[in-house]
């Protein structure tokens, strides 16, 4: 063969191709050059991994401070910007509302846009969003700004996702990459209400946004270093979500201005008739389109139908009381904003802690009692807040608080299981979309109802009202109670 020696007895053949062997050391050379490189190969991947993460952590971490951190600044806002009840329900449900209603399509927008992409455009939004709250003059312009931070935020929580996918490969990593994204979530809740309590009173209200604007600027910063998302084919929906958002909006506007305009005024009814007929067009349109928001077919199947209703019930009854709690604590016992914030510290430990156990109590008993059983304590916490009053003594509150802490971190885990068990592997984006926003949904109308009811004379703080909303919350969660019990799968 050419170029391959011919063996031969005698010693001048080897002599002559003696000048080969620098190319020999060469080919011996190579791997050793092409060692450092393999390693920085294989380091690479590995540290852009943990980057992503980061970068997705921080994302997630922000949009959940914002909520909680936000509930505790509402009586200094009120203070400040003279904006009434209403204008403290709006705060809170102009950022869910949009939280809510875009979070239908969000998933789709980061598919088609890319993940890094779309998280890089959802992070500078909430970030310049941010800083229109913080300098807002009025009341106006804050809730606008708190539209536009929900609409970032609902791009956001669907793209950290993405990019924890993309960034690991391993199913093993990218399990123990979401869990730490999970945990993260549960200590931001848990800060929140203490930070926001901290900002508001050593440096006003304003800085629980400005905060936003580091954070965000460093997020960006990481991304550069996060390799770019592949863009994917995915339906867009425009018609669909112009008129969720219309019908959402629209009672919205019932449940906030019908308690303090009269819910026979003619503002109320409009807007109740609004979202009447958006919802009529929003169904007729999800029945006509080639890939709806929101499958028909799935919303009949009891597996799906019940879990969305429990989580909408179990939201309602966890930010309803968050939303409630905060304006007790301040406009009733008249305590700081720290010591409001400080008051929510054991409850966010509880529901953290619980949060671990849960999936193993569904192993052992099963989904459906664990669901069960969390939806009563739920209720048990409901009922139990219906003594507070302008002196019941802190330690009692903080007992009296104990189910509230435990009924959704029993509940939450095992019916998101369920309902991503219930169906197949190429729709769980499209349920776990919809389980979020109907959680949304969920506290954003009882942050209204219980705004509604909340507001005494002279805009005063009313027990009355307080306890009505109580009982409302507890009826609605009875009702999920009966329906998981009748209906959901044994196991």
């Amino acid at each position: 063969m050419p170029g391959t020696p011919s063996p031969s007895p005698s010693a001048a053949p080897a002599r002559v191709r003696e000048p080969e062997r620098p190319a020999r050391r060469v080919r011996r050379r190579r791997p050793d050059r092409a060692r450092p490189a393999a390693d920085v190969d294989t380091a690479a991947p590995s540290r852009r991994a943990g980057v992503a993460l980061v970068a997705s952590l921080l994302g997630f971490t922000v949009i959940t401070i914002d909520v909680s951190a936000v509930n505790i600044a509402l009586p200094a806002i009120r203070a400040s910007l003279d904006g009434g009840m209403a204008g403290l329900q709006w705060v809170v449900d102009a950022y869910t509302l949009m939280f809510a209603a875009l979070m239908l399509s969000a998933g789709a927008i980061a598919d088609r846009a890319g993940a890094r992409r779309a998280y890089a455009w959802g992070v500078a939004l909430f970030t310049l969003a941010s800083l229109g709250c913080a300098l807002a003059p009025g009341i106006g312009v804050l809730v606008a700004a708190r539209v536009a931070q929900g609409g970032a935020a609902a791009v956001v929580m669907p793209a950290s996702l993405a990019l924890i996918r993309q960034a690991h490969e391993d199913s093993r990593e990218r399990a123990r990459a979401i869990a730490l994204w999970t945990v993260g979530g549960s200590v931001a809740m848990a800060a929140g209400p203490v930070l926001g309590g901290l900002l508001t009173e050593w440096a006003g209200w304003r800085a629980v946004f400005l905060l936003n604007l580091p954070v965000g600027a460093v997020i960006l910063g990481l991304l550069v270093r996060v390799p770019r998302s592949p863009r994917r084919p995915a339906a867009l929906d425009g018609a669909g979500q112009v008129t969720a958002v219309l019908a959402l909006a629209g009672l919205a506007v019932a449940v906030i201005e019908g308690g303090h305009l009269g819910w026979t005024s003619l503002p109320v009814l409009a807007a109740a008739a609004l979202a009447v007929v958006s919802g009529f067009v929003f169904r007729l349109v999800e029945s006509r389109h080639r890939q709806p928001m929101i499958p028909p077919a799935l919303l009949r199947d009891r597996r799906v139908a019940v879990p969305l209703a429990v989580g909408f019930a179990v939201n309602a009854a966890f930010y309803g009381g968050i939303f409630l709690l905060g304006l007790y604590y301040q406009q009733l016992r008249g305590m700081s904003a720290t010591a409001a914030g400080l008051m929510f510290v054991p409850m966010s430990a509880v529901v953290t802690a619980t949060n671990l156990v849960s999936p193993r109590l569904a192993e052992r008993i099963g989904r459906r009692p664990v669901i069960v059983v969390g939806q009563l304590v739920f209720t048990v916490a409901m009922l139990a807040m219906l003594p507070l009053a302008e002196g019941t003594p802190v330690w009692l509150v903080l007992v009296l608080l104990l189910p509230l802490s435990m009924g959704g971190a029993v509940a939450v885990p095992a019916l998101t299981a369920l309902l991503i068990d219930a169906v197949p592997a190429e729709r769980a984006g499209t349920v776990s979309g919809l389980l979020n926003s109907l959680r949304q949904l969920g506290g954003a109308l009882a942050v209204a109802l219980f705004g509604s009811l909340l507001s005494g004379a002279g805009g005063g703080f009313s027990l009355p009202g307080m306890r009505l909303g109580l009982l409302a919350v507890a009826a609605l969660l009875l009702v999920t109670t009966v329906l998981s019990r009748l209906l959901l799968p044994r196991e």
